[in-house]
């Protein structure tokens, strides 16, 4: 199976009693924005969304990202309500090496403490190693948010290291990325964890 199929079998409609998952379409871009234009979503993020102009540049490059098969973006339903709810990503697909990275992820601050992200990230997680069978999935936050650090160590995920000036960020600083993953075999009791969590930290 080449890179491309790969990110066709990744692309699919997830969820469960909790959340809903579905790449994203042109039709998502004003439920997105009225959830988006809050500017403390976007400390820890290289793109902002803060403003229409913003937001609008961010959703065309997540358009452009999907159909490209760059990243799968999906956005985040509440199951519970219907309500649009944030969006998260696979990205870094290497199916060669069965590797991909879970990342890109916000939630509207009215979804926010409410384990919308600990199921949404349950659903990428299932979806990664039982139907796509990757070996290794990744994350990447910065180095200063403690909140995402936090949220991945309590969902069973191993801090790797830290990158150090990985990139620079709006305001000009250099972000230090640190790396955690969880490997193929470490699934199964990540995966139970994740069902019988309380609510979860939200996780970058």
């Amino acid at each position: 199976m080449n890179e491309t199929a790969w990110s066709a079998t990744a692309s699919a409609s997830l969820g469960n009693d909790h959340v809903e998952l579905h790449p994203v379409v042109e039709a998502d871009r004003e439920p997105l924005r009225k959830i988006a234009l809050e500017k403390s979503i976007w400390t820890y993020f290289v793109s902002r969304a803060e403003d229409d102009a913003g937001f609008d540049a961010l959703f065309d490059v997540m358009l452009a990202d999907q159909a490209a098969r760059k990243r799968v973006v999906y956005i985040i339903v509440d199951a519970r309500t219907g309500e649009t709810a944030g969006s998260s990503c696979y990205g870094n697909l290497a199916e060669a090496d069965q590797r991909v990275e879970i990342g890109w992820s916000w939630l509207g601050i009215g979804f926010q403490g409410k384990d919308i992200n600990r199921w949404a990230k349950y659903l990428l997680l299932e979806h990664a190693f039982e139907r796509m069978l990757a070996q290794r999935v990744e994350f990447k936050t910065d180095v200063l948010n403690t909140q995402a650090r936090a949220g991945l160590r309590k969902i069973g995920a191993r801090e790797e290291g830290v990158l150090r000036s990985y990139n620079t960020m709006p305001s000009g600083r250099r972000r230090d990325a640190v790396y955690y993953s969880i490997l193929a075999a470490e699934w199964p009791p990540v995966k139970e964890q994740l069902r019988t969590l309380g609510r979860a930290v939200t996780l970058s």
